[in-house]
């Protein structure tokens, strides 16, 4: 069974009712009236043809080649091509395999019997070259416009399915990244309550000092546990030895994307004194993504960034130019960046500009 039957669907058969109206309305035969029945019924199957198209294709066309056993002449009559085009690529769009085929030999049967009953006229072999060039085409355009469409759906699911395995893979990579803060915290907590246990009576005073260490190593845990990160440990340091980026490494970044040929316009304003490593992070990571993003796409090889905040949060925007050969990335990048952000209680937003600029800005609580 097809698709839900829609209002537009109506509107092309009924556009080619009203053209077989007209042209039956402007010849002067016998039975043009019948006909005009016969090709008006065959534009109302067709409104359904998504939904039922192998019964609306196969009695349009029987339709379409009906009018000259009421009167009208096959020659006579041309609306009824229309009729046949559109149900043929039907049964080739909307019916499943080659099952749209087998409408063709019972219109074959019709115009068969029309012409042995009706048209006195000799007929031969150019007569079924010519139904086939009348039915053929318009089943292969159908065809491959099912062909198409199939194929983009399917694109469509796999690049869903690509996007989804990049957020669970930054989801994943985030969940090592808190175990660890995790299992350091806590592991300092022991150590210190076990020591504390050691100087309880023999030294208070020392052992109330170390409780107070305690209770701040469990709120720093605390905090960034609640922001689901702390350090991203970079493919080259798979066990995490390396200290985490931030902000303090924009210049040392900006360099390095320099040394590649990107013309970089770094501007920093008012940083906060202190963010949390889930934010310093986070930050380098905006910016790095929208100079790779820069260094692969801009035509000129040039991008202006702008890092600015205050106590509340950080915002960072890059911009560069893009041209019609710069090409169109999948957007993983920004997928798990704007995953990451999120999670931090951000918004990233990025697109093109009026001025045919691609623009990035992200905005994230201190």
């Amino acid at each position: 069974m097809g698709t839900q039957v829609r209002a537009r669907d109506a509107l092309l058969p009924a556009a080619i009712a009203g053209v077989a109206v007209l042209e039956l309305a402007s010849i002067d035969v016998d039975g043009r009236a019948a006909a005009g029945v016969l090709e008006v019924l065959a534009c109302a199957l067709l409104v359904v043809r998504r939904r039922w198209p192998l019964v609306s294709g196969t009695g349009a066309l029987l339709l379409a080649a009906s009018p000259p056993w009421v009167g009208p002449a096959a020659d006579e009559v041309s609306s009824v091509l229309l009729i046949v085009f559109l149900a043929c690529f039907t049964l080739g769009r909307w019916v499943p395999g080659l099952a749209g085929l087998a409408a063709f030999p019972l219109v074959l049967v019709d115009v068969l019997g029309v012409y042995l009953v009706t048209d006195a006229r000799d007929h031969g072999l150019g007569d079924v070259v010519f139904v086939a060039a009348l039915l053929v085409p318009p089943y292969l355009v159908g065809r491959i416009a099912r062909r198409l469409a199939d194929h983009n759906d399917l694109l469509q699911r796999q690049q869903e399915l690509v996007r989804r395995e990049a957020v669970r893979a930054e989801r994943d990579r985030i969940a090592r990244e808190l175990h660890d803060v995790i299992a350091h915290s806590v592991s300092a907590m022991v150590v210190q309550v076990a020591a504390v246990q050691d100087l309880v009576r023999s030294d208070p005073a020392r052992a109330e000092e170390m409780l107070a260490r305690v209770a701040d190593t469990g709120r720093r845990a605390i905090a960034e546990t609640g922001r689901l990160l702390h350090v991203i440990r970079d493919a080259d340091d798979e066990l995490g030895l390396a200290p985490a980026p931030g902000l303090h490494d924009l210049d040392d970044l900006v360099r390095e994307f320099e040394r590649d040929g990107l013309e970089v316009e770094l501007v920093v304003d008012g940083l906060p004194e202190q963010v949390s490593a889930a934010v310093d992070v986070s930050a380098y990571r905006v910016v790095r993504e929208a100079l790779t993003n820069a260094l692969r796409y801009a035509p000129d090889r040039r991008v202006r960034v702008e890092v600015a905040g205050t106590d509340a949060g950080l915002t960072i925007r890059t911009v560069n130019r893009v041209g019609a050969s710069s090409g169109v990335g999948s957007g993983l990048g920004l997928a798990g960046l704007t995953e990451r952000v999120e999670m931090l209680g951000g918004t990233v937003r990025h697109g093109s500009t009026p001025a045919g600029e691609f623009e990035l800005v992200a905005s994230v609580p201190a």
